[in-house]
């Protein structure tokens, strides 16, 4: 049987992070399964942690009175869902729907930030994971926009 350091040093999100590091982030992690159509995130709700998903496909949705819940992304295996545990006041900004059975690597936000703020190079090598996919996602929600309000890129 694999160690949780083994098996998300798999996961692509991680590749290339030093050994001393994928333990101690491993000490924060666990296992867990979403059956489909169970949210994952809430919009509001406190951000007490982040998954890395290993199989299914998750909905990143905002809801609107007016137009109901719109998909912003879809995310499968290899990416990462949820960033709102990184900066306060920590709550989530969307919603997050399992589409499909998920099954994950979720880890808990309060470790995880204790163990950056103990490790600062570590929380460096973390956020320069984080932000790219971040910036990705802010241009996919630009370009949504764009398209829903008729606008020219």
């Amino acid at each position: 049987m694999k160690s949780m350091a083994e098996l998300i040093h798999a996961h692509p999100f991680l590749a290339g992070l030093p050994e001393p590091y994928i333990a101690t982030v491993a000490g924060c992690a666990r296992n867990v399964v979403f059956e489909a159509g169970s949210y994952i995130i809430r919009e509001g709700h406190s951000a007490t942690e982040f998954h890395l998903l290993r199989d299914g496909h998750v909905a990143l949705e905002l809801y609107s009175p007016r137009g109901g819940s719109k998909v912003l992304q879809t995310l499968g295996p290899g990416d990462i869902l949820g960033a709102s545990w990184l900066v306060p006041p920590y709550r989530w900004t969307s919603d997050g729907r399992a589409l499909d059975r998920v099954h994950a690597f979720a880890f808990d936000a309060v470790c995880l930030r204790g163990k950056c703020e103990a490790d600062p190079a570590m929380g460096y090598a973390l956020m320069q994971r984080f932000l790219p996919v971040l910036m990705q996602r802010m241009s996919a929600a630009r370009l949504q926009a764009m398209d829903m309000f008729g606008a020219q890129a």
